[in-house]
């Protein structure tokens, strides 16, 4: 053999000796786990890996079931996950409960450490007990603050956005996220970004109210807070993916029952219900989006292509997840019959594009096998699979699958935490009538101490609405009175009445409270209210008289917007005492109180205001906050008025026989201790073309006797349109702090995403025409120029 002969044996040696090498080491260190590679090329590594019952188990989650893989403890026993779920799993649901879907007052949830040492269980088992070891994903509850034990509880979503500040939005989810992250969860079920349009919905508490661009706002802004800024899809520390929830059409159903079917025309989906959802993809990374439980034009959502592929997916260009609502898949077979089976409506529901079912994967369970009997193609199992592997990697889940205890002990509901959620109450509070008696006055140290009764069901405890945690410390309206006043004046107290007799959000079960023994508790409250100087009066909901109904055994809407029970007999007792008389409204709806507002001398309405909600409340009835929230919803007198929202066709509202077209108060509506003159809008130019944009400058003067909070909102009218325009649509607000005497000039530019709509031929359009530019501090009381949108 020749000397080349040889050298080009061993040549060829060499190179599949590398080859072997490489193939080893590939191998042992494969790309998914190579956390410089690019998610798409690691998702597809692993994927090639995966067999079928290891891509499906990505698709399921545990939560109804999850006391199967705990010992006596209740903590995870490594064996029973093996054993049930060799394959490893997708999802594992709110790891911060004990056992499931139990409410937390009768099996308390995990604290802290408790759902740290299970978050790290379960990755342990994941990536030590699994063929690929690839991680868990977890997700929790996140509305209004972390829903779990110890964590903090900030103003409900409705509240919120009263507030007319994204910036705070922004800031109470920051924190939020940060407490979920700390934990090892690394998804939130929130912002619910659907636009309220039915008071009677109990729902209505979980979101932004009315308005699609107020909503969409708040949306974008609780979205930042929650994944960060900018449109970056990799989580950074101290984040979690954001989920928006629920399209669509959810916000007003049929007869306002919770799941109704909502029978909306694609215009009214696309001017009203779509706009949310459309901007926070547009202008955020958020990365899963959560279909509504109900019909369009009989299609329920978890099954509708057109909403998930061709809108969603197609027109919107979202590349993130689609999580399926809780048991949603389910209910295509029991609720609304469009499956025979659950086999059927997890056929359903991935044509029409969702990936996973939550939050036992009951439906998607039937995949493995449909794909191997070719009822199913493996191709729709891969593309759910890719999103969700690639949410994981995204996450770095494979880098850091991981909790600490500790750190996430120290900045659970920490000072700063708890700081914001008092700032946060304090910016929510909105004063809808005061004739003079509010701010109340304390007389200086040494004088004669004035008697104030705190009188209602929800004086001395702290309501903090549906999907609450469960705070260190919460404070009541009584709690933070007290703190306020000290020994300047005599704090009487009496419950009045009681609402129901269980307050309990998870109980099925709603029963009111006995009338007879509330007329005695009135009794009781008016001898106390005798020798009061002033009465401050709580009344309103309970966290069961407004929430989800999510089952008909589990109810939350209304036929009537009117107190429950016999709070207003405890009213009309205690006014006809004739003292000066203060109610502050506790609540998830609005509520038609007309014959209070009437008659009460300051009406506060403070939603569900968090664990610092009573601090708040006193901070604002004792003039140390000046109250600045706005409604972000319209409040009806009545039922008969419904719907009763601001933005109107011209046709709507021509006039009741008896009755008033008016609402009790209007969207926009909110009183200061001070006094603001919002001034004429003026136009940068009086004429645009269609892809124009023109600024609005509009000034505001503090007229008061102190500083203060003013919200000018910019509203659009089209004179004339080819298909009817609502009487005016909110563009534009701001929230704006002026001293006395200080006046601002403020600017608004409003381009073409504020006169476009939606033409007679579906095709969303400017039109050319006039179109009326109004600016106030409410929807009613508005000043009015006019833009000209030429050809």
């Amino acid at each position: 053999m020749s000397a080349f002969t040889i050298m080009r044996v061993g040549s060829v040696a060499c190179v599949l000796g590398i080859a072997v090498c490489a193939a080893a080491g590939a191998a042992s260190n494969p790309l998914y786990k190579n956390a410089g590679a690019p998610v798409e090329a690691r998702v597809e590594d692993l994927l090639s890996r995966m067999t079928l019952e290891e891509k499906v188990a990505q698709m399921l989650s545990i939560w109804d079931d999850k006391a199967e893989v705990f010992d006596a403890k209740l903590e995870l026993d490594p064996e029973k996950m093996v054993q049930h779920f060799p394959n490893g799993i997708g999802q594992f649901a709110r790891p911060s409960d004990a056992t499931g879907p139990k409410s937390p007052r009768v099996v308390p949830g995990r604290d802290v450490r408790g759902t740290v040492r299970l978050v790290n269980a379960l990755q342990h088992y994941a990536l030590q007990r699994t063929r690929l070891g690839i991680p868990i994903m977890f997700h929790e509850e996140g509305l209004h603050g972390y829903a779990a034990l110890g964590a903090t509880s900030f103003p409900q979503a409705i509240a919120l956005a009263s507030s007319f500040d994204p910036a705070l939005v922004r800031e109470v989810n920051a924190v939020t996220a940060r407490e979920i992250r700390a934990r090892g969860v690394s998804q939130a079920l929130t912002p619910v970004v659907d636009v309220a349009r039915d008071p009677r919905w109990g729902r209505i508490e979980e979101t932004f109210g009315e308005d699609p661009y107020l909503v969409g706002e708040m949306g974008v802004a609780a979205v930042e807070g929650l994944q960060g800024e900018g449109r970056a899809r990799d989580l950074k520390p101290g984040k979690v993916f954001a989920t928006l929830k629920h399209l669509t059409g959810h916000g007003q159903p049929e007869s306002g029952t919770n799941v109704g079917p909502a029978p909306y025309a694609e215009r009214t989906l696309r001017e009203y219900f779509f706009p949310p959802f459309e901007n926070a993809i547009a202008r955020t990374g958020v990365s899963a989006v959560m279909p509504s439980y109900n019909e369009i034009d009989g299609v329920p959502s978890h099954a509708n292509v057109w909403l998930l592929e061709k809108v969603l997916r197609g027109e919107w260009g979202f590349r993130g997840a689609v999580v399926s609502d809780y048991y949603a898949i389910d209910d295509l077979v029991a609720v609304h019959h469009i499956a025979a089976d659950r086999a059927a409506a997890a056929r359903l529901a991935l044509e029409a594009g969702v990936d996973i079912d939550l939050p036992s994967g009951t439906a998607y369970a039937t995949l493995t096998q449909q794909v191997r009997d070719g009822r199913v193609p493996e191709e729709r199992i891969d593309a759910a699979v890719r999103r969700l592997l690639a949410l994981k990697f995204r996450a770095g889940l494979f880098e850091h699958p991981f909790a600490d205890a500790g750190a996430a002990v120290a900045l659970t509901n920490n000072a700063e935490a708890r700081a914001l959620a008092l700032r946060a109450a304090q910016r929510t509070l909105i004063l809808l009538k005061n004739d003079g008696m509010l701010p109340l006055r304390l007389p200086a140290a040494g004088s004669a101490a004035p008697v104030i009764a705190v009188i209602g069901p929800n004086a001395a405890v702290a309501r903090l609405g549906g999907y609450y945690g469960q705070p260190p410390v919460t404070v009541s309206i009584l709690d933070g009175i007290r703190a306020k006043v000290g020994a300047r004046a005599t704090i009487a107290f009496a419950p009045g009445v009681r609402i129901t007799a269980n307050d309990d959000w998870w109980a099925d079960d709603v029963q009111l409270a006995d009338p007879a023994a509330n007329r005695r508790l009135i009794e009781e409250a008016v001898a106390v209210a005798r020798g009061a100087d002033q009465i401050v009066l709580a009344i309103g909901d309970t966290e069961q008289t407004s929430r989800e109904g999510w089952a008909k055994t589990h109810l939350g809407d209304r036929t009537s917007l009117d107190l429950v029970g016999e709070q207003q007999a405890l009213f009309d007792a205690l006014h006809a005492l004739g003292k000066p008389i203060t109610v502050v409204l506790i609540n998830g709806r609005p509520a038609s109180t007309v014959k209070i507002a009437e008659q009460a001398n300051a009406l506060l309405e403070g939603w569900y205001v968090g664990e610092q909600g009573g601090n708040a409340v006193a901070d604002v009835l004792f003039g140390d906050v000046n109250p600045g929230g706005k409604l972000p919803v319209t409040i009806p007198r009545s039922v008969g008025q419904l719907p009763s929202f601001y933005d109107v066709k011209p046709s709507a509202r021509r006039g009741y026989l008896f009755d008033t077209v008016a609402p009790l108060y209007p969207f926009g509506w909110g009183l200061s201790y001070s006094t603001f003159e919002v001034g004429e809008p003026h136009l940068s130019s009086e004429r645009i073309g269609r892809d124009g944009s023109v600024t609005v400058s509009v000034s505001v003067r503090n007229t008061g006797s102190r500083a203060g909070d003013e919200t000018v909102q910019v509203y659009v009218h089209q004179q004339v349109g080819s298909v009817t325009r609502p009487i005016k649509a909110l563009k534009a607000f701001q929230r704006v702090t002026l001293a006395l005497n200080e006046s601002r000039t403020l600017s608004f530019v409003l381009s073409r995403e504020a006169f476009q709509m939606w033409n007679v031929a579906m095709q969303r359009v400017v039109e050319p025409g006039a179109f009326d530019i109004m600016v106030g501090a409410n929807s009613v009381d508005l000043k009015t120029a006019v833009l000209t949108i030429g050809e």
